[in-house]
Parts: structure tokens; sequence; C-alpha cells
């Protein structure tokens, strides 16, 4: 595997490579790579004749008070999980090279609406930090694809829409999210949980299947179900940010829809976990 830290040196080879007719996967990350991480770059080459991973610890897109400075940074490691995945190519620039002018003086690309709410509303400023970065990635890179974790699905909702407004001529692919044994969503995030919380934080997805199930069901009071599922979480000792019950494009929930996804957000100790769940009609 090629690492580059160079934009220069990166555009350089990239372009060598299209001249050469070679289609590319762009996956997109922060590093501390779990195996959620690496079944992207799996899902990559499938698609495209080269993998391009990115480690960027994006600053923008964290806010006031939240973990940028204590972010696990695991270069080292994460290039030998690359290697052996079988990326090709890692880019692993300097935040002075992402944003030479400041952060203070960067334009910044705003997705309306599907930003809105949800983590957007408890991280104000959070989805314009990604969107950001995630346009400058597409504009270094220029893939044919870019795969991203369902896990996000917020995330991953700005990105689908920030393609088609802009048009981009990317083809995103949303990965189903991996997880644990006991159904927690693999996340770097769950390196913060001590060994009790680790033992209960499987809580959360085991609450958004009860949830799901009692939907499928045919129960569509959605604010009964979402306040009986944020009651549970703080039974199980979560402090609950939001559990809500949207349509697929994270739309507002209509009853006689045949499907809806369910999405919630908790903290666990230092921990702020994400996941969601996507129910249908009958199952």
């Amino acid at each position: 595997m090629h690492i580059l830290n160079d934009i220069k040196e990166l555009r350089s080879t990239l372009k060598e490579l299209r001249r050469q007719g070679k289609t590319l996967a762009l996956v997109p990350t922060m590093g501390n790579l779990h195996q959620g991480h690496l079944r992207l770059v799996e899902e990559a080459r499938r698609h495209a004749d080269l993998v391009i991973a990115s480690i960027f610890v994006n600053p923008l897109q964290f806010g006031p008070g939240e973990d940028f400075d204590n972010y696990p940074r695991t270069l080292e490691e994460d290039a030998q999980k690359l290697t052996l995945a079988g990326c090709d190519y890692l880019f692993a620039p300097s935040v002075g090279d992402v944003y030479p002018e400041g952060q203070e003086n960067q334009t910044q690309v705003r997705v309306p609406q599907v930003s809105e709410g949800l983590c957007g509303q408890k991280r104000p400023g959070h989805f314009d930090g990604v969107a950001t970065v995630v346009t400058k990635l597409f504009n270094f890179v220029q893939p044919d694809v870019a795969c991203f974790g369902q896990k996000d699905y917020q995330q991953l909702a700005v990105i689908r829409k920030l393609v088609k407004d802009l048009d981009f001529p990317i083809r995103i692919i949303g990965v189903p999210t991996q997880r644990d044994s006991d159904g927690l969503a693999l996340s770097s995030r769950n390196a913060y949980l001590s060994d009790e919380e680790r033992k209960k934080a499987s809580g959360l997805y085991a609450t958004l299947k009860s949830t799901g199930q009692k939907l499928a069901a045919g129960n569509h009071n959605f604010h009964e179900l979402t306040h009986q599922a944020r009651a549970r979480l703080a039974e199980l000792g979560f402090y609950p940010e939001y559990v809500e019950i949207r349509a697929l494009d994270l739309g507002p929930a209509r009853m006689d829809a045949k499907e809806w996804v369910l999405l919630a957000a908790a903290r666990l100790g230092k921990a702020r976990l994400i996941d969601n769940l996507v129910v249908r009609k009958g199952e």
C-alpha cells in the first residue's frame, strides 16, 4: 500500500491512474480503524479497480467541548490494517494541508433539511464540517465511487444529498452496519466505554429492535413508541438524547408507510453512541 500525505502528490498519482483507465473507490475515515471500516474497504474493492482510504481527524466537525484533542490517532496501526485489507493507497493529510487558510476562513458547505434535527440539533455545525471535508476529499480524489457506513444514517443522507445537489459524478454506496456479537454497532468511540459500560452498551440496539418489532406489528403510535424507548434506555443507564421514527429519507414518518427508520443517540459514560434500524411493515 502506498501512503500519500501531500495533496499535489495525491493528485499527480491519481491523474496517472485515471489516464491508465483505472476506476477509483474512496473510503473516507477518521482513523482508529475497526472491522467496520475494513468492511468498507472490502466493499469498495467490489466496485473499482483501486481503493483509496483517507484518514483525517476533521476539526471542523467537532464542536466546543467535544473530543477532538482526545480522539484516538493510530496511524501506524491503521496503515497495517488497511494493507491487510487490500487497500491500495492511504491519503493522510495534515490539518494545515486541508485548511491552509485556517478553519475560520474556510468556505463551508451546508446541506439543508437532512442536516437538521437528530444529531444536527444536538451537534450544531457538525454536518457542515462533514459536508465541507467530504467535498474537499471528493475534489482531491475525484473517485468513481465512495463507501460510507449506514451506522451514521444521517451522515449518509447528508452525503447523498450533497452529491445530488452539487452534481458530483460519484456513486455513493451505503454499507450495512457492522456489529459485535451482542449487537453493539462497531464504533471508534466504543473505546471510551468502561468494562461495565460495555456490558450495558448492547442495550441500545436491543431497545431499537424491540421498538421496531412493535412498529412492524402495527403499533403506529410514534410518540408512545419513542417515549417508551427513551424510558427503557434510561432504565438501562443511558442518557438518551433522542429516539425518533422517520421516513427513510429522514422526512416525517407516515403511519400508512410500509417502512421506516428508527434512529437513536444516547450517552453512556464518556461515550456518545448512535444507532439506527430500518423497519418494514409485517417483518
